[in-house]
């Protein structure tokens, strides 16, 4: 519109339609400052009172660590550097597109999120994640069963230490008897 403006000034002869798109410039750029400044306070007051009612507390409060992030992107142009664990690995974000592309991915795949980042090769070049390989001999992997029976009440570990307690508590019994129960002999005579 601003090249329509200034051949609209020259067809009337008019030497002042470079003055003209200056002004509009200047008048854009003020505009621009203006709305700058007012999400500059908006973003400040939601960073202090973040939230509404029946919120809850948590929620509050990662609402209103996000607004201090976009304040601070906004005024100083810093960007948020994050990191999060992931199976004992951690993962760092350091831009907000990253940081965007994981709370999606987070929400999207929520209880498989760990397991596709740790498998998954694409999710690991997208965010620069190398997971340590736990490379375990065919000796120390359990499969789920043999996991389930080692955990299990049932198990011989399990009953071993069950027979071991039961026996310790059998002969510390016996000598707590012996050790309480000394006058009980003298009664006969």
């Amino acid at each position: 519109m601003g090249s329509l403006e200034k051949f609209a000034a020259e067809t009337k002869g008019s030497s002042d339609g470079s003055v003209s798109e200056g002004n509009k410039s200047k008048e854009g750029f003020s505009y621009i400052q203006g709305l700058k400044g007012k999400i500059l306070n908006q973003v400040r007051d939601l960073s202090v009172e973040a939230g509404g009612k029946g919120s809850a507390k948590k929620d509050l409060n990662n609402q209103r660590n996000l607004f201090k992030d976009v304040l601070e992107f906004l005024e100083d142009c810093y960007s948020p550097n994050t990191s999060m664990k992931i199976g004992g690995d951690l993962l760092q974000t350091s831009s907000w597109s990253q940081l965007i592309q994981l709370n999606f991915l987070r929400c999207f795949l929520a209880g498989g999120f760990t397991k596709h980042m740790q498998e998954n090769e694409f999710l690991q070049d997208i965010f620069g994640f190398t997971p340590n390989k736990r490379n375990l001999l065919g000796s120390e992997h359990m499969s789920n069963g043999e996991k389930r029976m080692y955990k299990s009440p049932n198990s011989a570990l399990n009953k071993a230490r069950t027979q071991l307690l039961n026996k310790q508590r059998m002969l510390s019994a016996g000598r707590n008897f012996g050790h309480y129960a000394v006058n009980v002999g003298d009664e006969d005579s």
